[in-house]
């Protein structure tokens, strides 16, 4: 898409393009003028990524009460019980809307095709082969793109949110666009922003994954949730210059096996039953593994070897697998593929209710930006495109009070940041300096293992690296601005190094809300484990809320 001119109004504004945001955009009311804010392209997210599908009791032999308790199973005593219900008894007719926009779900004849993931009790998983999240994204995009109500604007990135002063509401945001920082008015504004992947060193997910919402809803003072709460998947591809590609845990069920660089499988000696234990227990024996033998989280890794599998049945069962690794010169029948955990999906984010609002009048969150209760400490397997779906749908009831009201401040002034050439060269080593240190502290301390002490050295390091990056001169100018004021770059490569700012800022925020909320947290549960705490504790059998670095505990609804 060209770029454009954009109003400085919409009725609505959403955040992120995602599965939620392309599907809140979609859903809701189209008398409305919706802009649809994405920094990269649309559909270029973690819901692109996803490859296992979306559950649903639409199987005669399943119901939405087996989906529940399952889902409740699996958040290890952190569910909310009325999201919970509310996410499955909504699955099937949100399916059904799906398949209508004409999402092209496998099918076995007329049926739709289920297939039965871990934890899950009945096969509720619907799938495109193994890229449904493509398939979703993909479908949902050319359903934006017709919608005259629905502005895309790519490749712009938000900066913070805009409060009004007197009622605290939200009436919009700050957005770097076309080398401007401007502010755009809203009577709503909705952030569908992903997770925050990339504040880890592995990851599955993709780079654009900065917790950009979590961060900018942080700083407004919205109320969040649950920040422990990641969870690591054991077996992603790890090789330099590759995208963290899941290596499905379906491999080492049909029979390959983990080793070490001696080819010895060492996860028998953490779990008797080696790499089919649960999918933390292998991801914790491959971290301590890893931290014996090699201290380099970058690069650290062990092997998954195929070869036991007979070639035939890879095969049949595995062909995208293959493809993925020969695409980076790996061989899966003659040698085994390199992996290790990486951090997959982040349970916790912005506390909203079943209309997806906050505590801040006007401003929602949808998808894994939001923690709507229904995933707990731990997230059942396929619940998370669902949940973009499902409280994607609610926001066709959103009432905006505020609909084609002008909105009438003046702006103050334009203002332009200027600096010479070596002071701007010296500010970027900085800011790539830190996004390079930060994923690897992040990945040490708050990764699959975590301790106190380890978690205080790293909070306090985590507090340093901020008051730099506060002492930068392009820090403490875009801090100075206030509402209204539009601000101008005369600078080379302004696009990419604004964007580099504003995620290694949003970065050092998640990964101080991630470390004290882990180090908050006395137990283990679900994604969040302690070496030093490992027991489950009933006491602590509550959520935890932050708002303003103010940490407390608060109940699990199970009514």
């Amino acid at each position: 898409m060209p770029e454009i001119d954009i109003p400085s109004q919409f009725d609505v504004l959403v955040v992120g393009a995602g599965a939620a945001g392309l599907y809140t955009a979609l859903c809701l009311p189209e008398s409305l003028r919706v802009g649809l804010i994405t920094k990269e392209t649309v559909a270029l997210s973690a819901s692109d990524w996803a490859q296992g599908g979306i559950a649903a009791a639409v199987a005669p032999e399943d119901s939405p009460t087996l989906h529940i308790e399952d889902t409740i199973q699996a958040g290890v005593g952190l569910c909310d019980r009325p999201a919970v219900e509310f996410l499955a008894e909504q699955a099937p007719s949100c399916i059904q809307s799906l398949v209508n926009l004409g999402v092209a779900f496998d099918r076995h004849g007329k049926a739709l095709a289920l297939t039965l993931e871990a934890a899950h009790s009945r096969h509720r998983v619907l799938h495109a082969a193994d890229t449904t999240g493509r398939e979703v994204t993909t479908t949902l995009t050319a359903q934006v793109l017709r919608r005259q109500n629905i502005q895309v604007i790519q490749q712009a990135l938000a900066l913070s949110l805009w409060l009004e002063l007197e009622s605290g509401r939200c009436q919009g945001i700050s957005l770097f666009y076309q080398g401007k920082v401007s502010w755009v008015s809203a009577g709503a504004v909705v952030l569908a922003t992903g997770g925050g992947g990339q504040v880890f060193a592995q990851t599955t997910n993709p780079a654009v994954s900065t917790g950009d919402g979590v961060a900018i809803a942080a700083r407004a003072g919205v109320i969040l949730r649950d920040l422990e709460f990641v969870q690591f998947h054991p077996t992603a591809l790890t090789k330099p210059g590759a995208d963290r590609f899941l290596i499905s845990e379906a491999v080492r069920g049909e029979g390959a096996h983990l080793v070490d660089n001696e080819g010895r499988r060492f996860a028998f000696d953490y779990h008797p039953a080696g790499e089919l234990a649960p999918r933390d227990v292998v991801s914790r024996a491959i971290f301590s593994h890893l931290q014996r033998t090699d201290p380099d989280p970058a690069t650290a890794h062990v092997w998954l070897d195929m070869r036991p599998i007979p070639a035939d049945q890879i095969r049949h069962r595995f062909p995208n697998i293959i493809k993925v690794c020969q695409h980076w010169g790996i061989d899966v029948f003659n040698e085994p593929i390199p992996v290790a955990p990486a951090a997959h999906y982040w349970m916790g984010g912005i506390v909203t209710d079943l209309m997806n609002r906050t505590n801040i009048p006007d401003l929602y969150a949808v998808g894994e930006t939001a923690s709507t209760g229904v995933h707990g400490a731990n997230r059942l397997a396929s619940n998370s495109l669902l949940e973009c779906i499902v409280f994607g749908a609610q926001m066709a009831n959103i009432q905006v009070a505020n609909v084609g009201l002008p909105t009438t401040p003046p702006v103050l002034r334009s203002r332009e940041f200027n600096t010479n050439a070596s002071e701007w060269q010296v500010q970027q080593v900085q800011l790539e300096t830190l996004r390079e240190k930060l994923p690897r502290l992040v990945w040490q301390s708050a990764g699959i293992c975590r301790e106190q002490s380890r978690l205080e050295t790293a909070i306090a390091t985590i507090e340093a690296w901020q008051q730099d990056f506060a002492a930068l001169p392009l820090s403490q100018f875009l801090f100075s601005l206030r509402p209204q004021e539009i601000v101008s770059f005369e600078l080379l490569d302004i696009e990419r190094q604004l964007r580099l700012w504003a995620e290694t800022r949003n970065l050092l925020d998640v990964a101080g809300l991630i470390l004290k909320s882990a180090a908050f947290r006395t137990e283990s549960r679900g994604g969040h484990y302690r070496l030093d705490y490992p027991q489950t504790d009933p006491g602590w059998q509550v959520h935890t809320l932050v708002q303003t670095n103010h940490w407390w505990k608060s109940p699990v609804i199970n009514n």
